[in-house]
């Protein structure tokens, strides 16, 4: 701890992972703006890249946000060309998305995005490795409480 005070910013955990998130989130911009993607819709291409076809509920859990937040921005990446929204058959209330050709060839983009990131934080990948083991587990306890 900086000091003694326990109410003071730069004693707060939830702090340090908020600012953390920020510069990760500013590091990737100058990354994703060539490729024309947000943060978020490349966090959605991550997810479409590991397996095409899912559904928008699958999409929003894996992310921990709401399908509705969601849609706008699949709507916007439907709009790129990047996915398609597809319409449950028995369901039309049920959406899956799925990657076009252009989303699918943005792959290859999405791994330099990767390596150049990795260069950014400067550390190794086992360092990687036991930060996000670290950081998934506290997810893991908060959403136990």
């Amino acid at each position: 701890m900086s000091n003694r005070n326990p109410l003071a910013l730069d004693n707060q955990l939830c702090f340090a992972l908020y600012s953390t998130s920020l510069a990760m989130t500013q590091a990737y911009k100058p990354l994703l703006d060539p490729l024309g993607l947000t943060y978020t819709q490349y966090t959605i291409m991550l997810i479409l890249w590991e397996q095409d076809g899912v559904t928008l509920k699958f999409v929003a859990e894996r992310l921990g946000q709401k399908s509705g937040s969601l849609t706008p921005v699949i709507k916007r990446m439907e709009s790129q060309g990047l996915v398609k929204r597809i319409r449950g058959k028995e369901d039309d209330r049920a959406l899956s998305i799925a990657l076009t050709e252009n989303g699918k060839q943005l792959r290859a983009d999405g791994l330099a995005v990767n390596r150049c990131l990795a260069e950014t934080c400067g550390i190794s990948l086992e360092e990687v490795a036991a930060l996000k083991t670290q950081l998934l587990a506290l997810k893991d306890r908060i959403a136990k409480n």
